[in-house]
């Protein structure tokens, strides 16, 4: 039910005014440029509806339905979950307007639609990326390339994650990985596999450097940006031949092999750094029809009949 009383001496607070202090307060609470930058550019998609120096105060849910058809309308082919994109971004902005007394409460809803099943590497398409190159005739960048999706494939971090990660972060004797630049913030550690382990030493006695030096650097030995990363893998897969280029694919690649080959869900949330459990659960769903992979060899009543070699049924 919708609130309409302000705060007062907050009723003539312009929508421009407002965002001004949102991302003042933002940006003085540490959230990542990226971070700012998307609110940014949700709130130019916002004041091309809301005029700028339209009152908070005026602002109710029919601006927020008149929002959502201004946008359809332009883009007749504009899909809810970009829609709904808009809306979470835009309601952070004005559920803080609501906090200061500056427009009536009330709560913002997403649009209902089904969430397409995310995208992930195929098995060939992991076996041509993960073919080993001839270290002794490749460049350094296609064999650090070649670690780097190893990498990826192997803990699922995101790319600005990987871009942050120096050599000392690599715990050899205990077998895990120190994250200090997260998505959340919150640092944490991630398990080494073997496997990673022995691709990181051989690596290692390549590209050299001390414990304060980036795990992934450019030939100078210089740390690596974000896009930086995401060409050099581009440009990896191409030469593969794999059209696919996204990095971010390689975290949902992990997500679905982990599910599918039964492991724990919540382990899941903390390998993938998720503060909450929702996105596993999405993970969860996306899949649901590969979850039909091997099902007779681990539901019980099927593990009973394999037991016994039969199973007793009653006379109609």
């Amino acid at each position: 039910m919708q609130k309409l009383t302000l705060q007062a001496g907050n009723e003539g607070k312009s929508l421009r005014d407002g965002f001004k202090e949102f991302i003042q307060t933002k940006t003085l609470l540490g959230l990542a440029p990226e971070t700012i930058t998307t609110y940014q550019n949700v709130y130019r998609f916002l004041s091309d509806y809301i005029k700028e120096d339209t009152l908070c105060s005026d602002i109710t849910n029919d601006t927020i339905l008149g929002f959502i058809q201004y946008h359809k309308d332009r883009n007749p082919n504009i899909s809810n979950i970009t829609i709904n994109s808009y809306i979470r971004n835009s309601r952070a902005i004005l559920y803080f307007f609501m906090e200061r007394g500056y427009m009536p409460q009330f709560k913002i809803k997403i649009i209902k639609c089904e969430k397409p099943i995310k995208e992930v590497y195929t098995d060939h398409e992991i076996q041509l990326l993960t073919a080993k190159p001839d270290i002794k005739r490749c460049s350094f960048a296609e064999y650090r390339n070649w670690v780097m999706v190893c990498y990826m494939l192997g803990t699922a971090n995101r790319v600005k994650t990987i871009c942050n990660i120096r050599i000392g972060d690599i715990d050899f004797d205990n077998e895990e990985i120190q994250l200090s630049t997260v998505k959340n913030k919150r640092a944490y550690i991630v398990p080494l596999s073997p496997t990673l382990s022995k691709i990181l030493k051989e690596y290692l006695t390549y590209r050299k450097g001390t414990a304060d030096d980036w795990l992934f650097c450019n030939q100078f030995g210089k740390q690596m940006c974000k896009d930086a990363v995401t060409a050099a893998i581009r440009t990896y897969n191409h030469k593969r031949g794999v059209s696919k280029t996204s990095s971010h694919l390689f975290r949902h690649t992990f997500a679905k092999n982990w599910i599918l080959s039964g492991g724990d869900p919540f382990r899941l949330q903390k390998i993938l750094g998720h503060r909450s459990f929702d996105m596993v659960r999405e993970y969860v769903e996306m899949y649901g029809n590969d979850l039909k992979l091997n099902y007779a060899q681990f539901n019980a009543l099927d593990q009973k009949v394999q037991m016994t070699g039969h199973i007793k049924m009653g006379k109609k």
